[in-house]
C-alpha cells in the first residue's frame, strides 16, 4: 500500500463527529481535536442536533500540518466511547 496522500498539507481540513447527545459530547470532542490540532479556533465548532434530538454531529474545521497528526486525531475519536462516526 502506497503512503502517497492526495492531500497537500499543510491545509485546512474539516472532520465531522457524530455521537449521542449527551451534556459532556461537545466539550470532550472538543478536548480530543484541540490536544491534536491546538491551534484550533472553538469559536468555529459546528454543533447540529438530529431530527429527534438524540444525536450531535460536529463539525470542527482544522489547519491540519500532516498526514500523522490527521491519524491521530482519528484515532483518539474513533476510541472514544462517546463518538460513534467519524467522517
Amino acid at each position: 500500500m502506497s503512503e502517497d496522500s492526495l492531500i497537500e498539507y499543510p491545509c485546512d481540513f474539516p472532520i465531522k463527529i457524530m455521537g449521542k447527545a449527551e451534556q459532556d459530547f461537545a466539550p470532550i470532542t472538543l478536548a480530543i481535536v484541540k490536544h491534536h490540532a491546538p491551534d484550533f479556533d472553538e469559536t468555529t465548532m459546528e454543533v447540529r442536533s438530529s431530527k429527534s434530538g438524540n444525536y450531535l454531529s460536529i463539525t470542527c474545521t482544522i489547519h491540519a500540518t500532516s498526514r500523522g497528526q490527521l491519524d491521530a486525531l482519528y484515532r483518539a475519536l474513533t476510541s472514544h466511547p462517546m463518538v460513534s462516526v467519524v467522517l
